[in-house]
């Protein structure tokens, strides 16, 4: 089945680092291996591109924008309309390779496939909507307006957790904004990536586009570097790690450059005593063992109310005897591996520094052994008893570990939401309306996502995404994030026949 699909997209045992959109170029640079988490089996290798053939693709961006931004933004949005309706037809093959080559459920991959079309659908619309202000003069005659314009080259730097959605939320608005993109992928994906400039390619085509409009370099930590301290690159849009997002950060800025951050999360449920248990469970459950924990939103931790506390945890228990791990291929699993045996070891580090900690396991962790996990990357979901202010409650490991603690009143429980350096996503279950809507207001959840009755995991592309604190303050997909792919220009026009100065200033000669 894989091999079959590694053929639609023209992904052979060795395979180029660059694409401009149209072509792969060869490359150079080093080797990279894409192994699947799932059975250990290699896939295919890649190579990187080296620093002159980067610079080369950089080139080709540049010119590329010179003629994009010329175009109409709604041309520019039916590009994306052939993109978007070109995934529809992938999206069986796609969603396929996205959950081998990440090891997230089959569900999950087309998901992730469904999130792209639905950006494009979005980012079509938006085409037509990129609208500024006019404001009134104090000056007789005159006329003052803003408008939005295009800011250039856009580098996305994303994660190995969403191979392909995460690229397509900023590529398909930087694109509609008149924007050229340069996108980095994780070097543990690589190939859903290539899959990804095939399927552009063929739309790139047949509307005879230029080279350089979206373009796709492999490369490692050097690669992110050089885009973070590329002056042609005019934002820096990243996703993944909190060290990784201040250092990109802090490079980025030394040029004055613009930056688009999505790190890390630490989120929690609030569990109310009046909340519905019943529907609490399926949220809390999926948000923590959902993509093996390995989601910037997953659940971490769940703040329950101590009159439910013993209850509800005999909920989770009882749901987490449930849950199958295996191939996330197979419909019947629910937990499929984490990405590699790093992330593994970060997990069993974890387990080692709750139990320092005086964390108590009500459901044990573990890695899962037998033929079929012959990977080494499947590990048990586990459930700890601790306190909020453990240093390991306070980091984010990538893996389905899920930290119970009890509150006593509201107000307590959002101070320890809050207590956390990061800001991502954020829920409470309730049925009761003060709670609810003190968890939204400005003295509750801190994060940039909050939500009532639903968990913390995923989001819909209509609403702006992104965090607070450590997790960066940038925000992508919906709303107005349009506004970070553009530079805003305040304009004003005098129709008369004198030139009056601001604020009544004379000037004779």
């Amino acid at each position: 089945m894989i091999a079959a699909i590694l053929r639609t997209f023209s992904i052979n045992e060795q395979n180029t680092g660059a694409s401009d959109g149209i072509n792969f170029i060869p490359s150079s640079g080093k080797t990279i291996t894409s192994w699947s988490p799932v059975d250990g089996n290699r896939i295919a290798d890649t190579q990187t591109v080296t620093k002159e053939e980067y610079d080369k693709i950089i080139s080709k961006a540049q010119t590329a924008f010179l003629y994009w931004r010329t175009v109409p933004a709604p041309k520019r949005g039916e590009i994306v309309r052939q993109i978007g309706e070109a995934l529809r037809v992938y999206k069986d093959d796609l969603g396929k390779l996205v959950s081998y080559e990440m090891g997230k459920s089959l569900q999950e991959g087309r998901g992730e496939v469904q999130e792209m079309i639905d950006i494009c659908d979005f980012a079509v619309g938006l085409s037509r909507q990129l609208h500024g202000l006019t404001m009134h003069s104090e000056r007789s005659n005159h006329r003052m307006y803003e408008q939005w314009h295009p800011l250039g080259i856009v580098g996305i730097i994303s994660a190995f957790n969403f191979p392909v959605a995460v690229w397509s939320w900023n590529a398909m608005l930087a694109l509609v904004c008149g924007d050229v993109c340069v996108w980095k992928p994780s070097e543990k994906t690589p190939l859903s990536a290539q899959a990804c400039f095939q399927i552009i390619a063929e739309v790139f085509k047949k509307n005879n586009l230029p080279e350089g409009l979206c373009n796709l370099v492999q490369g490692d930590r050097n690669l992110g570097e050089w885009i973070a301290q590329d002056t042609r690159v005019a934002l820096v849009s990243a996703t993944g790690s909190t060290r990784m997002g201040k250092a990109v950060n802090i490079t980025v800025a030394a040029r004055l450059g613009k930056c688009l951050l999505e790190l890390g999360g630490n989120n929690a449920i609030i569990v109310s005593k009046d909340a519905d248990l019943d529907m609490t469970l399926v949220g809390a459950v999926f948000g923590a063992v959902g993509t093996a924990g390995q989601r910037c939103t997953s659940t971490r931790r769940l703040i329950i109310h101590e009159s439910v506390f013993d209850s509800f945890t005999e909920k989770l228990k009882g749901a987490y005897a449930q849950l199958k791990i295996g191939n996330p291929l197979e419909a019947k699993n629910h937990v499929g591996p984490l990405i590699d045996k790093d992330a593994v070891a970060s997990y069993m580090k974890a387990l080692d520094a709750i139990k320092k900690e005086g964390g108590e396991f009500i459901v044990e962790g573990g890695i899962v052994e037998g033929k079929e996990y012959a990977s080494g990357c499947y590990v048990k979901p586990c459930i700890a008893a601790v306190e909020n202010h453990f240093a390991i409650v306070q980091a984010e490991t990538f893996a389905p570990i899920l930290y119970v603690m009890k509150y006593r009143n509201i107000e307590e429980a959002i101070a320890m939401q809050n207590d956390v350096p990061q800001g991502l996503s954020s829920a409470i279950m309730t049925l009761n309306l003060r709670e609810a809507e003190l968890f939204l207001s400005a003295a509750g959840s801190d994060c940039g996502i909050a939500n009532v009755n639903i968990g913390t995991s995923g989001a819909e592309i209509g609403g702006a995404f992104g965090g607070e604190k450590e997790t960066g303050g940038g925000r992508e997909s919906g709303s107005d994030a349009w506004k970070v792919y553009m530079r805003r220009q305040t304009n004003t026009i005098n129709y008369g026949k004198d030139l009056p100065l601001a604020q009544g200033i004379e000037f004779n000669i």
